[in-house]
C-alpha cells in the first residue's frame, strides 16, 4: 500500500497555493509600499524621511501594537503627492499579486489622510484607476475600491468625507471603517453606514482585531455590514459565532498581520482552522503586506505550515475568498469552477 510522505503532501500544498485562483479582500493600498518604493518616491518628491537607507526602513517595520504600527504607516503616506505616486504603488501591488494567482482584489483606499495636505480625491483616484486598467490589460486581474474612514477622526468627519465622495460613486464599490479600533465602537458610525447603504454601496468594518467581540456584533447588527474585516475576537462569543455561521457573514482574516501586531502570540494558536472547521466563511488576506512580512501566498503558506492545512482546506479558503467578494455571481461561478477543476487535477 502506497503511503504518501509528509514532505510530498507539503510540496503539493505549496504548489496548490501558488496555482489556485484567489481573491484578496483585505488590503490597504498604502500598506503595500515596499521600502525601496518608499525611498524612491520620497526622493522624487523631495521629502525628507528620518530613514537614510532601505535597510533603516526595514528595521523600522517592527511594531509593538496597532497604535505603534499606525504611527509608522502614517509616516509612509506622507511621500504620496501626485497621480504618478498613486499609480506606481497600485501597479506594483497588482503586478506582484497577479504572480501569486490573485485574480481579483477589493482594496481599501483613503481620502481623509490626504485632505489636510490638500491632495484631492481626483488625484488619488486618477492614479489608482489608471494602474488598475493597465494591470487588467496585462494580467487580467480585476480590482474594486472600498473607501475606508479612519475611526479616530470621528463619525462627523466620516460622514463629511462620504458626502464629498458621492461624486465618485461609479469608481467606489463600498465603504468601511478602519484604523484605531479601541474606543471607537461601531454604533458611532451608524449614520454614515445607513447613508452608504441607501446609496447602494457595499459595506465592511474592521472589528474584533484588537476590539472585543461586541464590536463585531455591533458591526453586523447596527451597521448591517456585508463583511467583517478581521473578526478574531468573535471567538469569545459563542452566540455570535453561531450567528456568523448561520448568516454566512464573511470574515477577512489576516494571519501575518495578527502576529506582527501581537494580536495573536503564535501562528499555531491562530483560530483560522477552528473557524474554517466550524463553517465560518473565512478567507486569507495580507492587510498591509510590506509591513507584515507577506503577501497573500505567504499568508496562505504560513497558516498551511503552522496549522497543518490540507489541500482541501486551501481549496475552501480560496473558494471563500470569491464567495465573500462583491463580484457578480457569474464571475464568482467562473472562479469557483476554475478552483474545482484545479483541485480535481491535483488530487488525481
Amino acid at each position: 500500500m502506497y503511503i504518501e510522505s509528509n514532505l510530498s503532501i507539503k510540496n503539493k500544498v505549496t504548489e496548490f497555493i501558488q496555482k489556485v485562483p484567489k481573491a484578496e479582500l483585505h488590503i490597504h493600498l498604502e500598506g503595500s509600499i515596499e521600502p525601496e518604493t518608499l525611498m524612491r518616491i520620497a526622493e522624487r518628491n523631495k521629502i525628507n524621511l528620518k530613514y537614510n537607507s532601505v535597510e533603516e526602513v526595514k528595521k523600522a517595520y517592527r511594531f509593538d501594537d496597532l497604535k505603534d504600527f499606525l504611527n509608522i504607516y502614517n509616516q509612509g503616506t506622507k511621500i504620496l503627492r501626485t497621480e504618478l505616486d498613486f499609480y506606481e504603488i497600485t501597479l506594483e501591488y497588482l503586478n506582484k499579486v497577479s504572480t501569486q494567482s490573485v485574480k481579483h482584489v477589493e482594496m481599501f483606499i483613503d481620502f481623509q489622510t490626504y485632505e489636510k495636505r490638500d491632495i484631492k480625491p481626483e488625484i488619488i483616484l486618477s492614479g489608482i484607476k489608471a494602474a488598475i486598467a493597465d494591470a487588467n490589460k496585462k494580467t487580467g486581474i480585476t480590482c474594486y475600491l472600498i473607501l475606508a474612514f479612519l475611526r479616530q477622526l470621528g463619525a462627523e468627519a466620516a460622514l463629511k468625507t462620504f458626502m464629498n465622495a458621492l461624486k465618485f460613486k461609479e469608481d467606489i464599490i463600498g465603504i468601511g471603517i478602519a484604523a484605531t479600533e479601541i474606543g471607537y465602537p461601531p454604533e458611532l458610525f451608524a449614520e454614515v453606514f445607513e447613508a452608504a447603504r441607501n446609496e447602494g454601496f457595499r459595506t465592511t468594518a474592521h472589528a474584533g482585531e484588537e476590539g472585543p467581540a461586541s464590536y463585531v456584533k455591533g458591526s453586523i447588527d447596527i451597521l448591517k455590514v456585508d463583511r467583517i474585516d478581521h473578526g478574531n475576537k468573535a471567538m469569545d462569543d459563542l452566540e455570535l459565532i453561531q450567528e456568523l455561521i448561520d448568516r454566512q457573514i464573511p470574515l477577512t482574516l489576516c494571519p501575518l498581520s495578527n502576529i506582527a501586531l501581537k494580536n495573536v502570540a503564535k501562528l499555531k494558536d491562530h483560530t483560522l482552522k477552528k473557524k474554517l472547521d466550524l463553517g465560518l466563511l473565512v478567507s486569507v488576506n495580507s492587510d498591509d503586506p510590506s509591513y507584515f512580512g507577506g503577501y497573500v501566498n505567504e499568508n496562505y503558506q504560513a497558516v498551511a505550515s503552522e496549522l497543518q492545512l490540507s489541500i482541501s482546506d486551501i481549496r475552501k479558503l480560496a473558494e471563500n475568498s470569491f464567495v465573500s467578494s462583491f463580484l457578480p455571481d457569474i464571475e464568482k461561478e467562473f472562479h469557483l469552477k476554475t478552483i474545482k477543476d484545479l483541485y480535481e487535477e491535483v488530487i488525481k
